[in-house]
């Protein structure tokens, strides 16, 4: 963690006392700290405490601009946009600070919020950060596949997820690598950490199979019917979410096996336990396991390869950057599509 200096520690209170006041208000007196003083051409830091942030942008410049934005452990947080030249072009959206600022039994990271100018022009006019009045998170819990994974190659689809929201709502991920439904419930940093934070309104999106390798139908079904009552406990919607197919391919082309289909070895049916709890107890359902196996079985077995790592690593379990958008796409699509989070909050296309 960074050591406070005395202007961090000056920066720090002015963030505390602009969460009592109005935002416009807070933005009417323009504090070095939080605009675009905080930043270099490649990105920039404010040293503001854990909390829920929005962030507006000016992009664009003299000359044709493209610009993407990143931050924290390397999540996507604006697509890249482009801006013609002499134009300019304004974005919003709302980012979710926490300690650890990636997985949540991982190294504390960088304190602040850090962003990251990224695209093939990138081009920063203004910013500015204010504290969020009225973001509603959406918490992900979840394994490797869905985290805020450290380093390249790899990428989670929760990891991608905050591009394609608006100012209003966040991503909080606090998926961890190799965690079970059994684990993310043992492990104090895990669910019991996560379920003070839940808040009336909040969405809380679960998606646990890939490591419950050894966990029994029974003991599956009620650690997500555990998730799902502590969810609705703090005034949370619970959605549960089926997990992402393994590219294993059938020698017809097909993914119809249980490696593909995340069936363990004592023949529990993860995604059909997770459609029959949704049923059961009346929780939207995302069956990211049925969209995944349709796009893969399209595109074939070549064409399947750039949405994991099978190139770089020979894994056929975790996704790629590339894959990780293209997943978190379906879940915004799922979203929209189930009014879980209304239309004008997402960004399509």
């Amino acid at each position: 963690m960074r050591r406070f200096t005395p202007a961090v520690l000056a920066a720090l209170t002015l963030t505390t006392a602009l969460t009592a006041v109005p935002a416009a208000q807070a933005r009417d007196r323009g504090s070095p700290a939080l605009g675009i003083a905080a930043c270099t051409a490649t990105g920039c830091h404010f040293d503001v405490p854990p909390g829920t942030y929005d962030v507006k942008v000016l992009l664009g410049g003299e000359a044709a601009s493209s610009t993407a934005i990143g931050g924290e452990t390397r999540r996507s947080l604006l697509p890249e946009t482009p801006v013609p030249a002499g134009e300019h072009l304004a974005r919003s959206f709302t980012v979710n600070v926490r300690t650890p600022e990636g997985e949540p039994t991982g190294v504390d990271g960088t304190a602040g919020l850090d962003l990251v100018l990224g695209g093939s022009a990138p081009a920063l006019a203004d910013i500015r950060v204010t504290p969020a009045r009225h973001a509603r998170q959406v918490f992900l819990v979840g394994d490797s596949t869905v985290c805020d994974q450290p380093g390249d190659p790899y990428s989670g689809w929760g990891q991608q997820l905050p591009q394609y929201l608006r100012k209003g709502v966040s991503v909080a991920n606090h998926a961890d690598s190799g965690e079970s439904t059994v684990t993310y419930l043992g492990n104090p940093r895990l669910w019991a950490t996560v379920q003070p934070r839940i808040h009336r309104g909040d969405l809380v999106l679960i998606q646990l199979a890939h490591n419950d390798k050894t966990t029994d139908e029974a003991t599956y079904r009620a650690n997500l019917e555990a998730l799902v009552a502590g969810a609705r406990e703090k005034g949370g919607e619970p959605v549960l979410v089926t997990p992402i197919v393994r590219r294993w391919f059938n020698a017809d082309g097909t993914l119809n096996n249980g490696t593909a289909l995340l069936v363990n070895g004592l023949g529990v049916d993860h995604p059909a336990v997770v459609r029959s709890v949704a049923q059961a107890r009346d929780v939207p359902l995302i069956d990211l396991t049925a969209k995944t196996r349709t796009l893969v079985e399209s595109l074939g077995v070549e064409g399947s390869k750039a949405l994991y790592l099978y190139t770089e690593k020979r894994d056929n379990t975790h996704t790629s950057v590339h894959g990780a958008t293209v997943y978190a796409g379906l879940v915004r699509d799922e979203l929209v599509a189930q009014h879980l989070v209304p239309e004008g909050l997402v960004r399509v296309g």
